[in-house]
């Protein structure tokens, strides 16, 4: 028999150093030859990123030094730096920028350090011996410079431009007779969720490229994904439907596979994203987000027949197929994310590679409820729901929960669903959690998406002010005891909502955002016109940003907050 207390007085077996305790993170999966490699970031090791494989006896081996980050600053986040290819490693290094091959315990660098170069985004040219790569240039005075560059495997190269004069690149992608090259480009203002385009042109005997030509995309098209098929098709993924669907290009028109309201891509924040491989001849294994999660699917693109494949988890990231195996990144809301690894076939699955070890008994974990509720001007928006959970404790009959509205990052990202302690350590303690994604959210489709254009400090806040309410109205909160906590982005969110409005108790900002202007003037190129869309253009629009701004406005603010900021949170 459970003992009756007070909702968030409960005693938890999740202690406060269990959260701060973290687990490894996963960046990337490789499969080479059937072999399974994949890059950790482990934070006992200052957040080092380590290329990682099983030996023969099946215990883990780092491939890179010890003094080897396999980390990349393109875009200041980043992404996959790293590529495998018959068993040799080529990443780029954090600490110098410079590219390097690993084989063995021999390890050849491969760009000269000190240019102010920066490299993501790889692939191997066998026919040329070149590496074909992103490259980002800072050695200028003014605003880095975005190229697509060829590097010589002969020499020590800091490489050959071979397209240039968009502001940013992406997803360089070397058919696999070595023909063809595709990629990603797009300008400012743009961010690559609004709006790139796909190109594809020929490759001569050193590598330089013909004329391009454009498959899809616009300012108002946002293409991601590009991947050529083992019979050299061109697929990739648009939302010039309003959703990102998965398309096949044949040389002269695009073609939609299964036209669906599903987000087949996550927002390409990061250089890297695979949500879909090629399994056989006319088959693929993507992955793709309905309103209740994530699933696998098994496409018939000839025919557009889509088949659900079970499998164990509820967020998906970076599909491989070989042969009948599937790898992935997954997790779900009881098991932390790991590499999977499912069998086609006969649908068996194993964990490979965990981030996580922490035990805990599946009656003190919470089960997220998708929700779905109204919010401002006839508009529903989305969240996920963690009831309190103990298997030890409940609360008297009658009494409501406090709740705790979160508010992700981004601020166009997503939350998602799986197993976190950050969340069970408070459901455990008789606390209510909501999560939130709010308008402008991924997932939804692109008007959904659209929703925060302009309105960055009014539908975020209107959404999680409106998901409490919800919560209030149906039973499952307490009006009294409600806070708000957000992290980035969702700590401008909970700034904005604990001084603009009056409905909340209390709140936590984490690295929060405060002031737009300052925000807009001092970021990095890839997010320096991030705020034209979200807020407006500087400076004719500065008085929407100071309007905004939660430091401009203190004197309104009179709800209890607790700020967290780190000495170099930027």
């Amino acid at each position: 028999m459970k003992t009756v207390a007070p909702y968030g007085s409960w005693p938890s077996p999740i202690a406060a150093a269990d959260v701060a305790q973290s687990g490894i993170s996963l960046e990337s999966i490789f499969v080479d030859n059937g072999k399974l490699y994949w890059c950790e970031r482990r934070p006992t090791e200052k957040g080092r990123s380590v290329v990682v494989t099983f030996d023969d006896a099946g215990q883990k081996k780092d491939l890179v030094p010890a003094d080897f980050n396999a980390r990349t600053r393109v875009h200041e986040y980043g992404g996959v730096c790293q590529l495998v290819v018959d068993g040799v490693v080529y990443s780029s290094n954090f600490g110098d920028g410079c590219l390097y091959r690993a084989e063995g315990d021999e390890v050849e660098v491969l760009t000269p350090a000190g240019l102010g170069y920066r490299y993501a985004d790889l692939q191997l040219d066998t026919q040329r011996r070149n590496l074909i790569a992103v490259r980002e240039d800072h050695s200028g005075a003014g605003e880095a410079v975005n190229t697509l560059v060829r590097i010589d495997l002969d020499q020590v190269d800091g490489g050959t431009v071979i397209t240039s004069g968009y502001d940013f690149y992406a997803a360089p992608r070397l058919s696999p007779d070595g023909s063809q090259l595709a990629w990603l480009s797009w300008n400012h203002p743009n961010m690559p969720f609004d709006g790139t385009t796909l190109w594809v042109a020929s490759v001569d005997e050193n590598g330089d490229l013909g004329a391009p030509t454009l498959v899809s995309g616009s300012t108002e098209e946002s293409v991601a994904q590009p991947a050529w098929s083992p019979a050299g098709e061109l697929f990739f993924v648009s939302d010039k439907s309003g959703w990102w669907n998965l398309y096949r290009w044949d040389g002269q028109e695009s073609h939609s596979l299964c036209p669906m309201a599903a987000e087949f891509t996550l927002p390409p924040w990061v250089f890297g994203l695979e949500s879909y491989d090629f399994y056989g001849a006319n088959e693929l294994i993507c992955s793709y987000f309905e309103p209740d999660g994530w699933k696998v699917g098994r496409l018939d693109w000839r025919s557009g027949a889509l088949t659900t494949i079970e499998q164990p988890s509820s967020t998906l990231a970076h599909l491989h197929v070989a042969g009948d195996q599937l790898f992935y990144v997954g997790g779900s809301p009881t098991a932390p994310i790991s590499v999977i690894q499912l069998d086609l076939t006969s649908g068996a699955y194993r964990y490979l590679v965990e981030t996580s070890n922490y035990q805990l008994d599946e009656g003190n974990i919470s089960l997220p409820q998708p929700i779905e509720f109204p919010t401002e001007n006839g508009l529903t928006a989305h969240a996920y729901y963690y009831p309190p959970q103990n298997k030890d404790y409940e609360a008297a009959a009658g009494e409501k929960p406090p709740l705790i509205v979160m508010s992700h990052g981004g601020p166009t990202s997503a939350t998602n669903d799986v197993f976190s302690l950050g969340k069970l350590f408070f459901t455990t303690r008789g606390f209510a959690v909501v999560d939130v994604n709010y308008g402008g959210s991924t997932g939804y489709g692109r008007a959904y998406r659209q929703r925060l254009n302009g309105q960055w400090g009014i539908v975020d806040v209107d959404d999680c002010v409106n998901a409490a309410k919800y919560l209030v109205e149906q039973g499952l909160a307490d009006p009294d005891r409600l806070a708000i906590r957000g992290g980035s982005a969702g700590g401008f969110t909970t700034m904005a909502a604990l001084t603009f409005r009056d409905y909340f108790s209390a709140g936590c900002s984490l690295f929060g955002v405060s002031d737009l202007e300052a925000l807009a003037r001092e970021t990095h190129k890839f997010e320096s016109r991030y705020l034209d869309g979200l807020v407006g253009k500087l400076p004719e629009d500065k008085a929407i940003y100071d309007a905004r701004s939660p430091i401009k406005h203190i004197d309104q603010l009179e709800t209890p907050m607790l700020f967290l900021q780190g000495l170099e949170d930027k």
